[in-house]
């Protein structure tokens, strides 16, 4: 499915769309389905958990992340 396929969504305003989203988002929270989670992603996951168990130390806090993404504005 695509917006093409439906011309009502596409001449929303954005904030309607965003509530939209959101109603979208709602129903699927509702429905309880299980989800599965692509292997790519666990072994993503996995990797990035080993790296901070075994260097937890290299991780910046809140507001040095901010500064370092202000910077290079």
């Amino acid at each position: 499915m695509h917006l093409k396929d439906i011309p009502q969504i596409v001449q929303l305003s954005i904030p309607e769309k965003i509530f939209l989203v959101e109603e979208l988002l709602d129903s699927i929270y509702a429905a309880e389905v299980d989800v599965a989670i692509p292997h790519d992603h666990i072994s993503e996951l996995e990797k990035r958990l080993a790296r901070h168990r075994s260097h937890p130390d290299d991780l910046l806090s809140f507001e040095d992340l901010c500064k370092k993404i202000e910077s290079r504005k």
